[in-house]
């Protein structure tokens, strides 16, 4: 049996996905990550709201649950994001191969050969004379 966190994997399962122990973690990040930014997206959603309470009059209650809920939003916005990150990291773990359909700035992309007509072509592909 292999730890990994707070289960054990069996050792067949572990050597079947070598990539398991990297994913692992990278999910224990995104999650944490989500936290963090739950606690404080939370606090600092409170403290504005506090900071702006003669323009914006609200009761304690009503400023607890917008920044409860703007902490909630935001923490599933990073917890998401990077969450898919992993979800990349763990296709290219297995077959060796980037992601298909994606289009964020995370995939590696081949440089264009040089243009034979005088022209020189930079690094984002722009052709210029």
């Amino acid at each position: 049996m292999v730890n990994l966190g707070l289960s054990r994997v069996d050792d067949a399962v572990a050597e079947k996905h070598p990539g398991l122990r990297e994913y692992a973690a990278c999910q224990s990040r995104a999650f944490m990550k989500g936290i963090g930014t739950f606690v404080l997206g939370s606090a600092a959603v409170f403290f504005l709201q506090r900071a702006l309470h003669r323009r914006l009059p609200c009761s304690l209650q009503w400023s607890l649950l917008l920044s409860l809920g703007a902490g909630s939003v935001c923490s599933y916005a990073v917890t998401r994001s990077e969450t898919q990150k992993c979800s990349d990291l763990w296709i290219y773990l297995e077959t060796g191969e980037q992601p298909s359909g994606r289009t964020g700035g995370e995939e590696i992309s081949q440089a264009a050969p040089p243009a034979e007509t005088g022209t020189k072509t930079t690094r984002y592909g722009d052709d210029m004379e």
